[in-house]
């Protein structure tokens, strides 16, 4: 893989070693992991990553009261997982996205109790924001948290959970009426073992992920699992999609550089009527397009990722475009892998063909691209005369 915009200026030393370490690890490592089953398959690789020293990253160490989320790192291992593993990636960036809430608003106990478990593989986290009737209108939710003395109980329903029936800890955003709309949510830690979670339905999906339709019945939780102050759940929902949402597009950038590497080797040894499909010239500006989508999604998604690292409270308008043009050009250039693979792309379980199932949904998750825009266009509006 081409790996010289690990030069770029957007990286430290620490990030070029981390990278080139990581590397190593997936070659040496992920191939032991059986994906028969696609629930088992994520808990192994959650352990696998946690033994490695990996998902250390996703979390923030809560000795340190001032620790943040290197994003820049968060991109990186995103990227070199999904292009060695899809599933891999999904393991490593959902504990990351589940635990968020904790490192960056949870309590000095709360961060104590989980980061630790989180970030040593043991402890399986999951990010319950999505509802079935409000989709990405984050402010339309309807679940409700009720005080009753000391607890809260849940109310309601959570859709297109990742780790969904797997996790261990599930961070809820619910309604607590503070306020209406997006300023009166709130996000409480709810362990999986808390009478009145139920798991009302597990979802398959064209690429077998952990997901599940949740239901809270009379759900019980102490006023102690409040995340932050009561109805700020909105903003800390928008914080925590503010770091992980250019480690989407950084997934999507993994998946299109597999994709331009099976094309290139793929072109320089099939041959078509005496010579190399790299020496046609139409194949050669496909390739061009392929690299150019990748080296433009890049710089996008580390300058998303630099800005928040350098201190940007927030990077709003930065993540929405990292997000929204990687995994769009990634379903482009993966497309194209594909179509060069001829007959054999489509072969069930060529990298191709699985890769082609990977990218779908990114660019759904997290926000989908139409929602990218609207963000992208409001972030743009405020600063205009």
């Amino acid at each position: 893989m081409d790996t010289s915009f690990l030069t770029w200026p957007f990286f430290d030393e620490r990030h070029r070693t981390l990278a080139a370490e990581l590397d190593a690890w997936c070659s040496a490592s992920l191939g032991a992991v059986d994906h028969a089953d696609t629930d088992s398959a994520c808990q192994a690789l959650v352990a696998a990553l946690g033994r490695g020293g990996w998902t250390r990253h996703s979390t923030v160490d809560p000795a340190d009261a001032d620790a943040t989320l290197d994003v820049r790192s968060l991109c990186l291992i995103r990227e070199t997982l999904a292009r060695h593993d899809g599933l891999a990636d999904f393991a490593f960036a959902m504990q990351g996205l589940g635990s968020g809430a904790i490192s960056l608003f949870g309590s000095a106990v709360q961060r104590d109790h989980w980061l630790p478990r989180v970030a040593a593989g043991e402890a399986i986290a999951a990010f319950a924001l999505t509802e079935p009737h409000s989709g990405s209108d984050v402010a339309a939710s309807t679940m409700t948290a009720t005080r009753e003395g000391d607890d809260y109980v849940l109310e309601g329903e959570k859709t297109w959970i990742s780790n969904g029936g797997i996790a261990d800890v599930y961070t809820v955003f619910a309604r607590t009426g503070e306020a209406p709309g997006a300023r009166g949510l709130s996000a409480f830690i709810v362990p999986a073992d808390t009478p009145g979670l139920h798991i009302a339905e597990r979802l398959h999906t064209t690429a077998p992920h952990p997901l599940a339709r949740l239901r809270f019945d009379a759900c019980r939780v102490p006023a102690s699992a409040l995340i932050g102050e009561s109805g700020a759940g909105f903003k800390i929902a928008m914080s925590v999609l503010d770091v992980f949402r250019s480690t989407v597009g950084a997934a999507a950038l993994g998946f299109a550089r597999r994709a331009l590497d099976e094309a290139l080797h793929h072109v320089q040894h099939r041959e078509v009527q005496g010579e190399a499909l790299s020496e046609r010239q139409l194949v050669q500006g496909h390739l061009a397009d392929m690299a150019l989508a990748i080296d433009t999604s890049a710089l996008l998604i580390y300058r998303a990722a630099w800005t928040k690292d350098t201190g940007a409270s927030r990077v709003t308008r930065e993540a929405a475009m990292a997000k929204w043009h990687a995994t769009e050009a990634a379903q482009q250039v993966i497309d194209m892998a594909l179509q060069l693979h001829g007959g054999e792309g489509v072969r069930r379980d060529h990298i191709c063909e699985r890769l082609y199932r990977e990218i779908r949904a990114l660019r759904i998750y997290e926000g989908a691209t139409d929602v990218q825009r609207v963000v992208i266009a409001r972030e743009t509006l405020k600063g205009a005369v």
